[in-house]
Protein backbone atom coordinates (compact mmCIF):
# COMPACT_ATOMS: atom_id res chain seq x y z
CA UNK A 1 0.00 0.00 0.00
CA UNK A 2 1.34 3.31 -0.85
CA UNK A 3 2.01 5.62 1.98
CA UNK A 4 -0.05 9.15 1.22
CA UNK A 5 2.87 10.79 3.21
CA UNK A 6 6.25 9.72 3.03
CA UNK A 7 9.52 12.35 5.33
CA UNK A 8 12.66 11.10 4.65
CA UNK A 9 15.47 13.17 6.35
CA UNK A 10 13.24 16.26 6.60
CA UNK A 11 15.38 19.26 8.09
CA UNK A 12 14.30 22.91 8.59
CA UNK A 13 16.40 25.83 9.79
CA UNK A 14 15.87 29.13 10.37
CA UNK A 15 19.06 30.77 10.68
CA UNK A 16 20.82 28.83 13.75
CA UNK A 17 17.50 26.81 14.76
CA UNK A 18 16.75 23.93 13.89
CA UNK A 19 12.85 23.59 13.75
CA UNK A 20 13.14 20.09 12.35
CA UNK A 21 15.87 18.04 12.76
CA UNK A 22 16.28 14.89 9.91
CA UNK A 23 12.72 14.15 10.44
CA UNK A 24 11.43 10.35 8.63
CA UNK A 25 8.52 8.71 9.05
CA UNK A 26 5.11 7.41 6.91
CA UNK A 27 1.71 7.10 7.26
CA UNK A 28 -0.86 5.42 5.52
CA UNK A 29 -4.32 5.65 4.21
CA UNK A 30 -7.35 5.38 6.17
CA UNK A 31 -5.76 6.61 9.51
CA UNK A 32 -6.60 9.54 11.53
CA UNK A 33 -2.95 10.60 13.05
CA UNK A 34 -2.18 12.94 15.88
CA UNK A 35 0.87 14.75 15.46
CA UNK A 36 1.61 15.40 19.21
CA UNK A 37 4.14 18.08 20.68
CA UNK A 38 4.52 21.01 23.12
CA UNK A 39 4.84 24.74 22.17
CA UNK A 40 7.97 24.59 19.47
CA UNK A 41 8.23 21.73 18.70
CA UNK A 42 8.41 21.65 15.17
CA UNK A 43 4.30 20.66 14.49
CA UNK A 44 3.26 23.62 12.98
CA UNK A 45 6.57 23.63 10.92
CA UNK A 46 5.99 20.07 9.54
CA UNK A 47 2.49 20.84 8.95
CA UNK A 48 3.07 24.20 6.39
CA UNK A 49 6.10 21.92 4.97
CA UNK A 50 3.36 19.39 4.65
CA UNK A 51 1.33 21.38 2.85
CA UNK A 52 3.67 23.26 0.38
CA UNK A 53 3.66 26.58 2.09
CA UNK A 54 7.53 26.35 2.72
CA UNK A 55 10.53 23.97 1.42
CA UNK A 56 12.57 21.61 3.63
CA UNK A 57 16.50 23.20 4.31
CA UNK A 58 17.18 19.14 2.89
CA UNK A 59 15.28 16.33 2.98
CA UNK A 60 12.34 14.82 0.87
CA UNK A 61 8.75 14.69 1.27
CA UNK A 62 6.54 12.49 -0.74
CA UNK A 63 2.54 13.07 -0.97
CA UNK A 64 1.20 9.64 -2.82
CA UNK A 65 4.30 9.47 -4.64
CA UNK A 66 4.60 12.75 -6.12
CA UNK A 67 7.39 14.96 -4.43
CA UNK A 68 5.94 17.89 -2.36
CA UNK A 69 5.44 20.96 -4.61
CA UNK A 70 2.63 22.69 -6.99
CA UNK A 71 1.10 19.48 -7.96
CA UNK A 72 0.75 18.10 -4.39
CA UNK A 73 -1.06 21.10 -3.17
CA UNK A 74 -4.33 19.49 -5.19
CA UNK A 75 -3.77 16.53 -3.09
CA UNK A 76 -3.55 18.48 0.25
CA UNK A 77 -6.58 20.45 2.31
CA UNK A 78 -4.76 22.56 4.59
CA UNK A 79 -6.64 23.73 7.82
CA UNK A 80 -4.12 26.62 9.53
CA UNK A 81 -4.07 27.63 13.59
CA UNK A 82 -5.07 31.37 11.93
CA UNK A 83 -8.42 31.44 9.93
CA UNK A 84 -8.14 31.77 6.10
CA UNK A 85 -11.18 33.92 5.64
CA UNK A 86 -11.49 37.64 5.89
CA UNK A 87 -14.11 38.90 8.18
CA UNK A 88 -16.10 40.73 5.72
CA UNK A 89 -17.16 37.80 4.48
CA UNK A 90 -20.13 35.70 5.09
CA UNK A 91 -20.24 32.02 5.25
CA UNK A 92 -22.14 31.14 2.09
CA UNK A 93 -18.85 34.21 0.55
CA UNK A 94 -16.16 31.47 2.34
CA UNK A 95 -17.99 28.57 1.01
CA UNK A 96 -18.22 30.50 -2.81
CA UNK A 97 -14.81 31.51 -2.39
CA UNK A 98 -13.37 27.57 -1.49
CA UNK A 99 -15.95 26.30 -4.62
CA UNK A 100 -14.27 28.36 -7.20
CA UNK A 101 -10.27 28.31 -5.82
CA UNK A 102 -10.40 24.39 -5.58
CA UNK A 103 -11.51 22.12 -8.22
CA UNK A 104 -12.33 19.06 -5.42
CA UNK A 105 -14.28 21.15 -3.73
CA UNK A 106 -17.77 19.05 -2.77
CA UNK A 107 -20.92 21.80 -2.56
CA UNK A 108 -22.82 19.09 -1.10
CA UNK A 109 -20.69 17.65 1.62
CA UNK A 110 -20.28 21.46 2.62
CA UNK A 111 -24.29 22.01 3.05
CA UNK A 112 -24.57 18.78 4.83
CA UNK A 113 -21.80 19.91 7.62
CA UNK A 114 -22.59 23.32 7.90
CA UNK A 115 -26.23 22.30 8.74
CA UNK A 116 -24.10 19.43 11.22
CA UNK A 117 -22.08 22.50 12.66
CA UNK A 118 -25.25 24.53 13.09
CA UNK A 119 -24.04 27.32 10.93
CA UNK A 120 -26.17 29.56 8.43
CA UNK A 121 -25.08 30.52 5.16
CA UNK A 122 -26.43 33.98 5.83
CA UNK A 123 -24.09 34.16 9.50
CA UNK A 124 -21.48 36.91 9.18
CA UNK A 125 -17.93 36.00 9.72
CA UNK A 126 -16.77 38.76 12.00
CA UNK A 127 -19.58 37.45 14.65
CA UNK A 128 -19.02 33.96 14.80
CA UNK A 129 -17.58 33.55 18.16
CA UNK A 130 -14.05 31.56 18.16
CA UNK A 131 -15.93 27.77 18.14
CA UNK A 132 -18.39 28.69 15.71
CA UNK A 133 -15.46 30.36 13.55
CA UNK A 134 -13.17 27.03 13.91
CA UNK A 135 -16.34 24.58 12.84
CA UNK A 136 -16.44 26.65 9.92
CA UNK A 137 -12.81 26.30 8.85
CA UNK A 138 -13.31 22.90 9.44
CA UNK A 139 -16.07 22.55 7.16
CA UNK A 140 -13.76 24.26 4.21
CA UNK A 141 -11.20 22.20 4.77
CA UNK A 142 -13.24 18.62 4.94
CA UNK A 143 -15.25 19.78 1.99
CA UNK A 144 -12.73 19.24 -0.55
CA UNK A 145 -11.85 15.31 -1.83
CA UNK A 146 -8.23 15.46 -0.36
CA UNK A 147 -5.86 12.79 -0.20
CA UNK A 148 -4.31 14.55 2.64
CA UNK A 149 -5.86 16.41 5.37
CA UNK A 150 -3.87 18.49 7.67
CA UNK A 151 -5.42 20.43 10.96
CA UNK A 152 -3.75 22.46 13.01
CA UNK A 153 -4.26 23.12 16.49
CA UNK A 154 -8.07 22.85 15.56
CA UNK A 155 -9.08 22.56 19.50
CA UNK A 156 -7.24 25.81 20.83
CA UNK A 157 -8.93 27.93 22.85
CA UNK A 158 -12.81 26.66 22.26
CA UNK A 159 -14.89 25.73 24.69
CA UNK A 160 -15.92 22.02 25.56
CA UNK A 161 -19.21 22.11 23.54
CA UNK A 162 -17.27 23.07 20.84
CA UNK A 163 -14.26 21.22 21.38
CA UNK A 164 -16.88 17.86 21.17
CA UNK A 165 -18.73 19.22 18.29
CA UNK A 166 -15.25 19.47 15.90
CA UNK A 167 -14.05 16.15 16.59
CA UNK A 168 -17.46 14.52 16.14
CA UNK A 169 -17.08 16.27 12.53
CA UNK A 170 -13.63 15.09 11.86
CA UNK A 171 -14.88 11.47 12.57
CA UNK A 172 -18.13 11.54 10.75
CA UNK A 173 -16.97 13.55 7.89
CA UNK A 174 -13.23 12.88 6.78
CA UNK A 175 -12.40 10.61 3.53
CA UNK A 176 -11.34 7.10 4.77
CA UNK A 177 -9.66 6.78 1.52
CA UNK A 178 -7.43 9.87 2.74
CA UNK A 179 -5.11 10.79 5.75
CA UNK A 180 -6.13 13.07 8.33
CA UNK A 181 -2.90 14.39 10.73
CA UNK A 182 -4.20 16.55 13.22
CA UNK A 183 -1.32 18.48 15.26
CA UNK A 184 -2.45 19.62 19.04
CA UNK A 185 -0.92 19.94 22.62
CA UNK A 186 -4.43 19.23 23.94
CA UNK A 187 -4.23 15.16 23.87
CA UNK A 188 -6.60 14.15 26.47
CA UNK A 189 -9.58 15.93 24.86
CA UNK A 190 -8.74 14.75 21.53
CA UNK A 191 -7.32 11.43 22.05
CA UNK A 192 -10.76 9.09 21.59
CA UNK A 193 -10.43 9.65 17.59
CA UNK A 194 -6.76 8.61 16.61
CA UNK A 195 -5.82 5.70 15.72
CA UNK A 196 -1.72 6.38 15.55
CA UNK A 197 -0.16 9.08 17.56
CA UNK A 198 3.48 10.41 16.22
CA UNK A 199 5.44 12.31 19.24
CA UNK A 200 7.51 15.47 18.07
CA UNK A 201 10.10 17.06 20.35
CA UNK A 202 12.89 19.49 19.58
CA UNK A 203 12.76 19.12 16.10
CA UNK A 204 12.81 15.21 16.31
CA UNK A 205 9.94 12.58 16.20
CA UNK A 206 10.38 10.49 19.64
CA UNK A 207 8.02 7.85 18.47
CA UNK A 208 5.41 6.67 16.14
CA UNK A 209 2.90 4.36 17.11
CA UNK A 210 -0.95 3.00 17.12
CA UNK A 211 -2.60 4.07 20.16
CA UNK A 212 -4.44 0.96 20.59
CA UNK A 213 -0.75 -0.72 21.12
CA UNK A 214 -0.14 1.98 23.52
CA UNK A 215 -3.05 1.22 25.79
CA UNK A 216 -2.98 -2.84 25.58
CA UNK A 217 0.85 -2.85 25.35
CA UNK A 218 2.17 -0.06 27.64
CA UNK A 219 -1.26 0.08 29.36
CA UNK A 220 -1.31 3.62 29.66
CA UNK A 221 -3.24 6.47 27.69
CA UNK A 222 -2.33 8.53 25.05
CA UNK A 223 -2.11 11.49 27.48
CA UNK A 224 -0.39 9.71 30.18
CA UNK A 225 2.25 8.92 27.67
CA UNK A 226 2.46 12.43 26.39
CA UNK A 227 3.07 13.76 29.55
CA UNK A 228 6.04 11.05 30.62
CA UNK A 229 7.85 12.35 27.20
CA UNK A 230 7.29 15.93 27.74
CA UNK A 231 8.04 16.55 31.07
CA UNK A 232 10.70 18.97 32.39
Amino acid sequence: MESILELSGVTKSYGAKRALDHVSFKVQPGKIIGLLGSNGSGKSTLMKIAAGLMQPSSGQLLICGEPSGYRTKALTSFMPDKPLTESWMRVKDAIGFYQDFYADFDAAKADEMLQFMNLKPSDKISTLSKGMNDRMQLTLALSRNAKLYLLDEPIGGVDPVAREKILDAIVKYYNEDSCLIISTHLVRDIERIFDEVVLIKNGNIVLQEEVETIRFSQGKSVDELFKEVFAE
